[in-house]
């Protein structure tokens, strides 16, 4: 089993990971500007579900694969950033369909819902930082003498997407505020939806030039 100790060890590291402003919240803060506050936080527990599944894969040994072979790493980072920037061109291509819309008010079907956290999944757990960090730092928590290393790392892991829900969660909130003023204007409602949509595309073009692994 997971001590305390070393478990309030990890999740206080996480904290200062998460809390500090990076791509994930510049994702959510996106998300949230162009497609809404409730898809946003829809986006955030998919983002969280990807991150954890990161977590499992460094239980069973992929972590060390892709901390050790460039070429899974280029794979997993380049696909990230196709996939950011996807969504970015999608969001600047239908950027005045925004105000139609928030007017129609169109319930939320399950189909939609799907959609949105297979977004932020795929995100998630396309991040190649995340899980160097995972495969890099997490195994240092783990009691190897108390054995069950998987079940330790999965327990420990939950730390990081359980943190991540409410740090971006909150983020999510205030840029949904913000849209709300945005959509009084149709015109300052298609700025924000091609600011969002170009700040994603910004990520993933950063992400794919960035070629370190830390």
């Amino acid at each position: 089993m997971v001590s305390p100790s070393h478990f309030a060890a990890f999740a206080a590291l996480v904290f200062v990971m998460v809390v500090v402003p990076g791509p994930s919240v510049l994702f959510t803060v996106s998300r949230a500007l162009t497609v809404g506050r409730r898809d946003a936080l829809i986006t955030v527990l998919g983002n969280a579900a990807g991150v954890y599944a990161q977590v499992v894969a460094v239980a069973f040994g992929m972590g060390a694969i892709v901390r050790t072979s460039a070429t899974v790493f280029t794979v997993i980072k380049l696909a990230g950033a196709a996939y950011l920037v996807y969504l970015g061109v999608q969001a600047v291509r239908h950027r005045r369909k925004l105000s139609e819309a928030l007017a129609s008010a169109v319930p939320a079907t399950r189909g939609r819902t799907l959609t949105v956290l297979r977004d932020g999944f795929v995100v998630g757990f396309a991040n190649p930082k995340s899980i160097v960090f995972l495969a890099a730092v997490l195994p240092q928590f783990v009691d190897d003498a108390a054995g069950s290393v998987p079940v330790q790392i999965m327990l420990l892991g939950i730390a990081l997407p359980a943190i991540a829900v409410f740090s971006d969660s909150a983020w999510a909130l205030v840029a949904g505020t913000a849209r709300a003023w945005f959509a009084r204007s149709p015109r300052r409602l298609e700025l924000i939806g091609g600011t969002g949509g170009l700040v994603m595309i910004g990520l993933g073009a950063g992400l794919a030039l960035n070629g370190r692994k830390d």
